[in-house]
């Protein structure tokens, strides 16, 4: 079999057009408003409906944040939004206890980080004692405050950005904290024919009152139907060694001294088969597993310092790693 050829189908039965027929209502939606990025928005959906949370980098202006509150505004469900700054406190976040006069009582306000979907605005503002309130959310789906517990609800999304040209005033995110994003989307500037089409869209628009045309497709329910489809999905065992092959590749390469954890590998199996999903496909593809690849490692292994000198990237790296294992046949 061709790499670029469908896997044989090993459970006929299983029927993932929901899945497939609500990434395209989002994708709809969507697509009001932003030009293009139609892959970017697929992404998302993939990791929403796998659990996962996003990091959304590109320079300014570039629709990051519009693309993050649309797809929370096309899901039926809580929405906040947090703007980091380097004087903002674990405590603005999470929440905090506040003391009440009347009952003698503390009692818990909840941060903005309580939410189903939450956006998280220029992320690498804040200093790493604000980045490691998001640790135990992000990982656990939960908050520890003064030796209480607070869970999060469903479905449960952290949407953050960040701009990768400006240096000043930011902090490095640390690695445990990357670690925990499922993927790392990239947004560019959109070329000459997707200029003119944003220039002809918003021409009589100036305010982007557009965007009230997005509506909710789904809710938590779809969600939770979704996930549940797509742990269906069938995957080869050969697609599995596959995927350890390509992630124990980053552990051993020449040019990385930082390597993929196992949650890689976990999040290269189940945003493969929320991309199969999204395709009408009840079975996993080699196509889908380099899919998901680039943004599942490009932000979790690191270069050596020489080799960031002399200009290589990392999915320059990712694609050699790739290019030397046997694809499944």
């Amino acid at each position: 079999m061709e790499p670029n050829q469908e896997m044989p189908i090993e459970n006929e039965g299983v029927d993932v057009s929901f899945v497939q027929n609500l990434a395209e209502k989002i994708n709809a939606e969507i697509a009001k408003v932003v030009i293009g990025n139609h892959e970017i928005v697929d992404y998302m959906v993939a990791a929403m409906l796998t659990g996962g949370h996003i990091l959304l980098e590109g320079p300014p202006g570039v629709a990051k944040t519009l693309m993050a509150k649309l797809l929370a505004q096309s899901v039926q469900t809580d929405f906040s939004r947090i703007q980091f700054t380097p004087d903002l406190m674990p405590s603005d976040v999470t929440g905090t206890s506040v003391f009440n006069l009347k009952t003698s009582e503390f009692s818990f306000m909840k941060g903005p980080i309580f939410s189903n979907i939450v956006l998280i605005d220029e992320i690498n503002r804040a200093p790493a004692k604000t980045q490691s309130s998001l640790f135990e959310v992000m990982e656990e789906l939960q908050v520890s405050v003064d030796g209480n517990t607070y869970p999060m609800g469903f479905p449960y999304m952290v949407m953050a950005t960040q701009n990768p040209i400006e240096q000043e005033g930011t902090y490095r995110l640390p690695e445990a904290q990357l670690d925990r994003f499922v993927f790392k989307l990239k947004i560019d500037y959109p070329d000459l024919n997707g200029e003119k089409e944003i220039l002809r869209r918003f021409q009589n628009d100036f305010k982007q009152n557009v965007k009230n045309e997005v509506h909710a497709v789904c809710n938590a329910s779809d969600i939770r139907n979704c996930q549940e489809l797509i742990e269906t999905v069938f995957i080869q065992p050969d697609l599995l060694d596959y995927i350890a092959a390509i992630v124990d590749g980053t552990r051993n390469h020449r040019f990385l001294f930082l390597g993929a954890s196992p949650r890689a590998s976990l999040a290269i199996l189940k945003t493969s088969k929320a991309l199969a999903a999204l395709n009408g496909r009840n079975f996993v593809t080699p196509d889908d597993v380099r899919s998901v690849t680039y943004p599942v490692l490009n932000h979790r292994v690191a270069l050596t310092p020489e080799k960031e000198m002399e200009g290589i990237t990392i999915d320059e790296v990712i694609t050699e790693i790739i290019q030397k294992i046997e694809v499944p046949r």
